[in-house]
Parts: structure tokens; C-alpha cells; sequence
């Protein structure tokens, strides 16, 4: 049995090391602004509705942007997307800064400067997040995960503390200011870093097209769908805390804005315990089990936080959910990572994040319109009831196990040489594969078809059918369409090492004399009155 890594390994890497140290910084600073606006908010308007608008106009942006981001993670130069997102949140947050200073904000300003930042959050993470792989090798990734969560809960344990103590002591303004400086260590450390790019063998995917793929291949890939709804779940139910925290603490805790930075230190002190207990718990348990003791432990908390009128007792509820929080999101986000191939991980995490923060989100919204009507205290204790909820649906939906299956490129596929003179554009063409199989052999047959059928669709070809010839009875026929050329050759290259095994057992079955034979047709629905695509010089062989 191999050794587990160490949850460290990844600080074994000099690139990630500096990338990590500059994330603390911007962490620090976005915690800081998190707290001032939180804050502020209480002392432009008494609803709590506004004040959980906060927390949902920062998580917002991550769900409606992350599709879009994730295809820009997957088709540009990651390094480039993080440096534009992160340059655009210093421009923004200067501006905020001064407004402030100036005291012309009202509410929905506000809201709309912190949707704004989780704009730039909404770009910056499907890149920052699918990079992890660039960065360090496979076996360091699940650490490599976890360090990330507990480099922002490190900044969550002691950046609100402080935010609360720059908010007391220079006002909202400071706050953000700090943040507006806190990128500038990140966006030096991006500069420097010169990833390895393999040269592209294809032109980049159009942007519609590459957001589409992304969907499809998540919603033909079960284990992903399962994370994705949990991870709605979790986050709708956890969000609670955060979102009306500024409210428990001007209300029940009484200690200012102090006490909110405190409040969200105990919690981020737990999720640094929680990121170093995660490898350790991982090894002992499935990864369904430490998702529902963590949704049982944050309902616990929940309930606590709600109902606690001690200063002491409130803070102390907050640190098994912060441990909590990290135990289950962390998982989500490595089952994301290491379910996807490379192409497509990008997207496949702008999506999960669609979910959970979508999630948030909504719960943010109805969170906050509950407290307005029946107080936060029955609010927080409703969430818990909610949480138990995300367990339970683990019986029904478990979490998948993490898998050995390879997601590298196959990178068998030759382009084969065509006799006629088409266009990388030319299309929609069909593909037709014969095979030979013998009548004992068909049910294995079947099933393996039934998992090519998917692979097929999930990696882009439309139209999948299976054909049975009925003179020839064992002559099977499968067949499916590309929109064109080139995304017929897309859709061979992100073939993955994992499906060659359909491959080579479909052939195995295979009885002709030769392997089963290939058709690459190009269709036209309508006879054209000259040949539009004529014949190429190719040298016979």
C-alpha cells in the first residue's frame, strides 16, 4: 500500500509556495472588506434583508459568471484571465474606498461595488482553481486543495478579527483601501510564473460551443452531478451563519464590529482544523460519511449559534462549523478535480461553483427575508433542520469515492489523411463504426455500448444511435454526428487513458478479420448541383 502524501507535499513546489503565500495576502484583504461591508451595512439600513444582500451579492456573481469563466479557464491562458480579474478588483476597490471616504454610499451602492468584486471573484477562481493541476502533479492535488482552504481560513481565523479593528478604529473606508492593496502581492507572483503551455493542435473552441461542452459533459457524468447538487444543498443550508452573523452580533452578542471580526475568527479557526484533520479522516472514513457528519456538526452549530445569548458560548458554536464547512467543501472540490480531464476541469468547477454558491445565494435571500419576518435566532435553528435535510439525501445520493481511473489525454488519434478537399469548418459529418459480434457475445456487447454511448456524448457527438443489420444480424452499426471536421477531431483528442478499456474490450469482442471498420462521412441534406467538396492530391501509400 503507497504512502499518503502529506498534506504539505505541495509546498514542495516553488511555484505554488509563492502563488500560496500572495493568495494569504489577497485572502487577508478580501476578509477585511468583507467585514466593512458587512458593517456598513448595519449602519445605512436596520433590515436585515440588507445585511444578508451583502453576503448574497458577493456569491451571486459566482453563479450566474462561473460557466463563462470556467470556458475561459479551458480555451485562454489562465496566468492572463487571474491578472485581468484581479487588476479589475483593485480598480473597483479603490473606487468603493473613496466613496466611501466621501460618504456618498447608499445601500444598493454598496451592493452593487461588492457584486462588482464578486465579478472579479467569479473570473478569477474557475482559473485559479483548474491551475492546481498545472502546478502540481496529480498525487499532490487533494493537499494542494486543502492547503488553499486553510490558507483562507487561516486569513478567516484572524482577517475579520482585524477588519473588525480597522473598522472601529478608521471606519469602512480603511477596509477597503486594505483590500485594494492586498492584491497587489498575488498579481506580482502571477507575473512571474511562465507555466508550460503544450502547443495546440486546434484552433480555440468558440465560446458558446466550449460553455455547451462543458455542461454536457457534466450532466452525462453522474459522479459530478451528485457533488454539484450536494454542494447546492450545503451551501444554501450554510450560508445561514454567514450571512446573518453581523446581525447575531449586533443583536445577541452586542460587541460591535469587533465582535462580528471575532465571531468569524472563531470560525475560521475551526476550518484550519478542520484542513488539517481532513487527510487524516479521510483515510478512515468514505468521503458520504465525512459529509454527513459534517452537515450533522454545522446543524449543531447552527441551532447553537441561534438560540446562544453568552458572548462565549456563540463564539465557541462557530468553531466546529468553520471545521465543518472545510471538511465538505473541500471534498466537493477535489471529487470535481479529480473526476474531470484536463479540457474540461475549468468548467466542470465553474459549474460546482455555479451550485454552491447558487446555493449561498438563494439561501442568503431567504435567509435574510426569513430573519426580517420571525428574527435570525429561528432562522439559524430552521438552516440546522435544513442541513440535516442535505444529510439525509445521502442515502439516496451518495458522495462517489475517489477513483484511480487516468483522465490523461490518450493521445493515440491520427488524423487520417482524406481524399477530399474539406474545410476544418466543413460538416456536419457522420461516423459510422461496423463491428462483428457473435450472438453469445451481445449482452456484453450491449452494456459496453451503453458506456460508449455516454463517452460519445460527453465528449461531444450528437445524434448517437446503434444500428443491427437484418440480413446480417451480426453486423452491428454504430453511429453519431460532429457539427464539423475539426470538432471531429476535438472529439478524438479528449479521448482519456480511463476509455481506452471500452475501446480495446469492444474490440476484443470484435470477430472480423480486421479491426471494425471506420466511415467518415460528410452529410448533405440537400443535393447541391456541383461537387462542393472536390478531390484533394493525395499521394497513394
Amino acid at each position: 500500500m503507497s504512502e499518503r502524501p502529506s498534506v504539505l507535499a505541495p509546498f514542495r513546489h516553488e511555484t505554488f509556495r509563492l502563488l500560496w503565500l500572495a493568495t494569504l495576502v489577497s485572502n487577508l484583504g478580501g476578509l477585511v472588506q468583507s467585514v466593512g461591508a458587512g458593517w456598513m451595512m448595519t449602519t445605512l439600513t436596520p433590515s436585515h434583508n440588507m445585511v444578508a444582500l451583502v453576503q448574497a451579492s458577493t456569491t451571486l456573481p459566482i453563479m450566474v459568471f462561473s460557466i463563462a469563466a470556467g470556458a475561459l479557464a479551458d480555451n485562454f491562458d489562465r496566468r492572463v484571465v487571474m491578472l485581468i480579474a484581479q487588476i479589475g478588483m483593485v480598480v473597483v476597490s479603490i473606487t468603493l474606498a473613496v466613496l466611501a471616504l466621501l460618504g456618498l454610499l447608499n445601500p444598493w451602492l454598496l451592493l452593487t461595488f461588492t457584486f462588482l468584486i464578486g465579478c472579479g471573484t467569479a473570473l478569477f477562481n474557475p482559473s485559479w482553481q483548474a491551475s492546481m493541476g498545472d502546478i502540481v502533479p496529480r498525487s499532490d492535488l487533494p493537499g494542494a486543495v486543502t492547503l488553499n482552504s486553510m490558507g483562507f481560513n487561516m486569513m478567516r481565523s484572524v482577517g475579520p478579527a482585524i477588519g473588525g479593528l480597522i473598522v472601529a478604529l478608521a471606519g469602512a473606508a480603511a477596509a477597503f483601501a486594505v483590500n485594494a492593496v492586498s492584491y497587489l502581492p498575488l498579481i506580482y507572483a502571477l507575473s512571474r510564473w511562465k507555466p508550460e503551455r503544450a502547443p495546440a493542435r486546434l484552433p480555440r473552441e468558440n465560446f458558446g460551443s466550449a460553455m455547451w461542452a462543458g455542461i454536457r459533459y457534466v450532466s452525462i457524468s453522474p459522479n459530478l452531478t451528485t457533488v454539484l447538487f450536494r454542494g447546492f444543498l450545503f451551501g444554501f443550508s450554510a450560508t445561514a451563519i454567514l450571512a446573518l452573523l453581523p446581525s447575531v452580533a449586533a443583536d445577541y452578542v452586542g460587541g460591535g464590529a469587533l465582535a462580528y471580526g471575532t465571531l468569524l475568527g472563531c470560525f475560521g479557526f475551526g476550518a484550519i482544523g478542520g484542513a488539517f484533520l481532513n487527510g487524516r479522516i479521510r483515510e478512515r472514513y468514505s468521503n458520504e460519511v465525512i459529509v454527513r457528519l459534517a452537515c450533522i456538526g454545522f446543524a449543531a452549530s447552527s441551532v447553537a449559534l441561534g438560540y446562544s445569548r453568552d458572548p462565549l458560548l456563540s463564539h465557541f458554536a462557530l468553531i466546529p462549523a468553520g471545521a465543518c464547512w472545510v471538511l465538505a467543501l473541500s471534498l466537493f472540490n477535489v471529487s470535481i478535480q479529480l473526476s474531470s480531464p484536463r479540457w474540461v476541469v475549468g468548467r466542470a468547477l465553474s459549474l460546482y461553483q455555479t451550485a454552491t454558491f447558487g446555493g449561498m445565494a438563494l439561501g442568503s435571500w431567504v435567509w435574510g427575508l426569513s430573519a426580517d419576518v420571525i428574527g435570525p435566532d429561528k432562522v439559524l435553528a430552521l438552516a440546522g433542520v435544513t442541513m440535516l435535510a442535505c444529510a439525509l439525501v445521502g442515502f439516496r445520493l451518495p458522495l462517489p469515492e475517489f477513483n484511480a481511473r487516468d483522465l490523461n489525454p490518450l493521445n493515440t488519434f491520427n488524423e487520417p489523411v482524406l481524399k477530399l478537399d474539406l474545410r476544418p469548418r466543413s460538416g456536419p459529418i457522420m461516423v459510422m463504426v461496423d463491428y462483428q459480434i457473435d450472438h453469445a457475445d451481445i449482452p456484453k456487447f450491449l452494456a459496453l455500448m451503453a458506456d460508449r454511448r455516454r463517452i460519445r456524448l460527453r465528449d461531444g457527438a450528437r445524434q448517437w444511435g446503434l444500428l443491427r443489420d437484418l440480413e446480417h444480424p451480426q453486423t452491428w452499426t454504430e453511429t453519431y454526428h460532429v457539427p464539423t471536421w475539426i470538432d471531429y477531431v476535438r472529439h478524438n483528442l479528449r479521448r482519456t487513458k480511463a476509455d481506452a478499456d471500452n475501446t480495446e474490450q469492444l474490440r476484443a469482442l470484435h470477430r472480423g478479420d480486421n479491426p471494425p471498420l471506420v466511415h467518415r462521412m460528410i452529410e448533405r441534406q440537400t443535393v447541391p448541383l456541383s461537387d462542393d467538396t472536390p478531390l484533394r492530391d493525395v499521394p497513394e501509400v
